[in-house]
């Protein structure tokens, strides 16, 4: 059998401990007998070297920080698990592609923002830096995009691509709390953090999505371009809502490819109830890309754990131990070389086209209905639906400026662009007939 593949394990969290016991406690010698050659965990590193884990890590040398092991000349892979999108993380990575040593990472905010510059230093040093587990946990959709759907010209890719804005959207559909409290119960089972604003605001997904944008496109990577709305504002009286009209609302990441550039947006949305996507529940993650000669391909999974995520960890350190670097065949980290990447190109959001869904308080008197859908005419909205809803615990109480009770109403618009609703949602509020803000939400043509 040929020499082991030595690892440098930059991070002993949740996935960096399922890496060990994925490689030294349970499937260890099966990986050997498929590659010829043993995968072998060498050095570490951590906050903490005391610090019970679960896992022996006495037999690996100990480093302190992530630049001290990424310059070991005792390892042939860098592995990094600590995360954040720069200090100790970015720097570690630089110094390992810049030595020539491939690097596997699931650290996607460090990715979403410097991809394309760590691209290209690992093509200029002959390394590959692979990253399967910083989208989507374990669903392979990385190598699916970058190999065996590189034959097509992507049009768009989209998903539920936060486990944890999931399970809790799935929580408020079947037991009708509201959201603060559905969020202390995913904090209590461990699904979300102390600080869930990366989860909730839609940023983890925004990280995920760049790249995806980047592998479907060709594009260079731009986080910054991203349009980000989290799910803070959906309330059981949404969830209520949509469900009656046919819909789940679902926190999506949607990359388009427009004659105008490309458009990505995370943000609640409404699905049909009865879609593949509309029926993916709990901590699940879905991704799905439209191929001009696959078709519609989807794929779902757990988008987290410490299970699926060290699969894909191991299944990058895997493909690494089948490069032969001998034979100097240039290794991309896209689905092409860094420097054929297009300039990104963004398409101004306000043209998004596509139905909506508006809830809104308005003054419960004669005309106010005909007066609202005359607006929206003015404004090129046709409207599919129009319905008073019955009060709420979060409508008891309002009422308009001359004391006049409110009535919540929901809106389902045809086709029209959010600019066009956002304005005459303006002018329907400078009327005097909205109280409090509306809630608008996407509805998404799957």
């Amino acid at each position: 059998m040929n020499e082991p593949l030595k690892i440098g394990l930059a991070g002993l969290g949740t996935v960096g401990c399922g890496v060990i016991r994925m490689l030294d406690q349970n499937n260890g010698e099966d990986i050997a007998r498929k590659l010829g050659r043993p995968l072998k965990v060498t050095a570490v590193c951590a906050r903490d070297k005391n610090k019970d884990r679960g896992v022996d890590i006495s037999g690996y040398s100990w480093f302190n920080t992530p630049e001290e092991l990424a310059k070991s000349g005792d390892i042939d892979v860098y592995v990094e698990l600590t995360g954040g999108t720069d200090g100790p993380a970015l720097e570690a990575t630089k110094i390992a592609l810049k030595r020539g040593l491939d690097v596997v990472t699931a650290n996607k905010a460090m990715l979403a923002v410097h991809s394309t510059v760590l691209a290209k230093l690992a093509e200029e040093n002959g390394c590959a830096l692979l990253f399967e587990a910083a989208v989507a946990g374990g669903i392979p959709i990385v190598k699916s995009i970058k190999e065996s759907l590189s034959g097509n010209s992507i049009q768009r890719v989209y998903g539920i691509l936060n486990g944890t804005c999931n399970y809790m959207m799935t929580a408020m559909q079947n037991e009708g709390k509201p959201f603060d409290e559905i969020l202390k119960a995913a904090q209590d089972e461990g699904y979300a953090e102390a600080d869930p604003s990366f989860d909730v605001g839609g940023i983890d997904a925004a990280h995920k999505l760049a790249l995806l944008t980047t592998l479907s496109f060709g594009t260079e990577t731009s986080f910054d371009d991203i349009y980000i709305e989290g799910i803070e504002k959906i309330t059981p009286e949404d969830i209520k809502a949509a469900d009656d009209l046919g819909y789940r609302i679902k926190l999506l990441g949607v990359a388009l490819k427009t004659d105008e550039g490309i458009e990505q947006r995370v943000h609640p949305t409404l699905v049909p109830s009865e879609s593949a996507i509309g029926q993916v529940s709990g901590v699940t993650n879905c991704v799905c890309v439209d191929g001009d000669y696959v078709g519609k391909v989807m794929q779902v999974g757990p988008g987290a754990g410490e299970g699926p995520t060290a699969s894909s960890v191991v299944g990058d350190l895997i493909e690494t131990a089948r490069i032969d670097k001998s034979a100097n065949v240039k290794k991309t980290v896209f689905s092409m070389p860094v420097d054929k990447l297009a300039p990104y190109q963004r398409a101004p959001l306000k043209a998004h086209e596509g139905g909506y869904y508006v809830r809104l308080n308005l003054s419960d008197r004669p005309g106010t209905f005909a007066a609202v859908a005359t607006r929206m005419a003015e404004f090129g909205i046709s409207l599919e639906s129009i319905v008073q809803r019955s009060h709420g615990t979060e409508t008891d109480e309002k009422v308009d400026a001359a004391g006049v009770a409110a009535a919540p109403v929901v809106i389902i618009t045809h086709d029209t662009t959010e600019q066009a609703v956002s304005e005459a949602l303006k002018a329907i509020e400078e009327d005097g007939h909205i109280v409090g803000q509306p809630n608008m939400i996407r509805i998404e043509r799957l």
